[in-house]
């Protein structure tokens, strides 16, 4: 069907059943990775669409919980030890992200060079690799691994990779993600039909989805994880809220910056009123016990293509998440972790392939060191620690650069 000849309220509330698909599967992953309540991607999914969607500038952009964050939210939660506890930082964060947009900070991304960048997206891509490979295989530490979360896990893969080679389907609104879901539920029911009784290969709890089962809206609205509003005073959390407030700012404006040279229309985004939206947007997350928003390229590009014509779309998708969550839990719980992993991996790899080294290594030493460094420091350390010493190589190369020339 050709979108551009669609009603404008037709288009967008059809793009966003298409990103709802494409979100839904991302926010229990996402909230896997980061050693987080399953529920807590869902509440930022929701977040996202409603509350920033209604705020931002943007007339494409989506957001919700991001890949990029999964490494600095599990960091942080085991820093802090609780997840209440980073439910505050997180509401702290938020008010930072409000005070950058109202400091019009956006225009600061133009000096972070590219190469610390694309290190920054390489070592998430590494880490989601690392920390999905044993959800894949349904390993765990007294047991070793499980068959058939292994056999959904690795065809789930397959499917990914084949994906692009199927233009038939490729090409369509179909989001692989859900397919990878689907296939899932449908291959975890073979496996209980004819392995019945058989734990190497019925699929228990522990590895499935596992997300409140709720009667009703009061019902789900008890089930949300409170802030330890105790702790907004304790200065253990401000080193995490700050963190959290740089990466999520950082992530939107890269983010949004890209969503914008996809729009059909070529529409400029307010970058500091993105970043007022992503404030509200996390406080709000805080509060109602989600994980940290930001700008997604994922659902963002699924929205343009899907034929969005404003910011509707987003909050649509919002909607339909809040739907899917009150009234068929229950058919979330069926869901194989390891198919979520499979997504997840799938994303990392795409975020460092060799396509990346390799053309950082192109550009030159001024590029690959930088990025290199990043790569290292963040694996070994954090990802603010690792954006640091990443821009101190970048300055320290031109500074030496320049003085050769001189």
């Amino acid at each position: 069907m050709n979108t551009e000849t669609k009603n404008p309220l037709i288009a967008d509330l059809s793009a966003g059943l298409v990103v709802f698909l494409v979100a839904l599967p991302l926010c229990l992953g996402i909230a896997l990775a980061s050693g987080a309540p399953l529920l807590a991607g869902l509440v930022a999914g929701i977040v996202g669409g409603i509350v920033v969607g209604a705020l931002s500038g943007s007339h494409t952009s989506v957001s919700g919980p991001a890949a990029g964050l999964t490494a600095v939210v599990a960091t942080q939660i085991d820093a802090l030890g609780s997840f209440n506890i980073f439910l505050a930082a997180l509401i702290l964060a938020g008010v930072l992200q409000m005070i950058l947009g109202l400091a019009r900070a956006g225009a600061l991304i133009a000096y972070v060079p590219k190469s610390v960048i694309t290190g920054l997206l390489a070592a998430i891509g590494l880490i989601l690799i690392i920390k999905q490979t044993p959800y894949l295989i349904g390993y765990a530490k007294s047991q070793g691994w499980h068959e058939g979360s292994t056999v959904i896990g690795f065809l789930s893969l397959a499917l990914i990779i084949a994906w692009p080679y199927m233009p038939r389907f490729s090409r369509s609104l179909i989001p692989v993600a859900l397919l990878v879901v689907l296939l899932g539920v449908f291959c975890s029911w073979i496996l209980a039909l004819f392995f019945h009784g058989s734990t190497a290969w019925t699929l228990a709890e522990k590895y499935l989805v596992q997300v409140p089962i709720t009667a009703h809206f009061g019902d789900f609205v008890n089930q949300l994880y409170r802030p330890d509003f105790s702790s907004l005073t304790s200065p253990r959390i401000i080193l995490p809220a700050v963190t959290l407030a740089l990466v999520a700012s950082l992530e939107t404006i890269l983010n949004l910056s890209a969503t914008d040279s996809l729009d059909p229309k070529k529409r400029k985004s307010p970058a500091n009123r993105e970043l007022c939206a992503q404030g509200v947007g996390n406080m709000a997350s805080g509060l109602l016990g989600g994980l940290p928003v930001t700008s997604v390229i994922v659902r963002s590009s699924s929205n343009i293509h899907a034929g969005a014509k404003s910011r509707l779309s987003a909050i649509v998708h919002g909607f339909l998440l809040l739907l899917c969550v009150v009234f068929i839990p229950t058919l979330l719980n069926r869901i194989p972790l390891s198919c979520l992993a499979a997504i997840l991996l799938a994303i990392g790899f795409k975020l460092t392939s060799p396509k990346v080294f390799r053309e950082m290594w192109e550009d030159g030493w001024h590029a690959f060191l930088p990025f290199i460094v990043t790569i290292a420091m963040i694996l070994a350390t954090d990802l603010l620690k690792g954006v640091a010493a990443g821009l101190v190589v970048h300055a320290v190369w031109a500074g030496f650069k320049r003085r050769r020339r001189a």
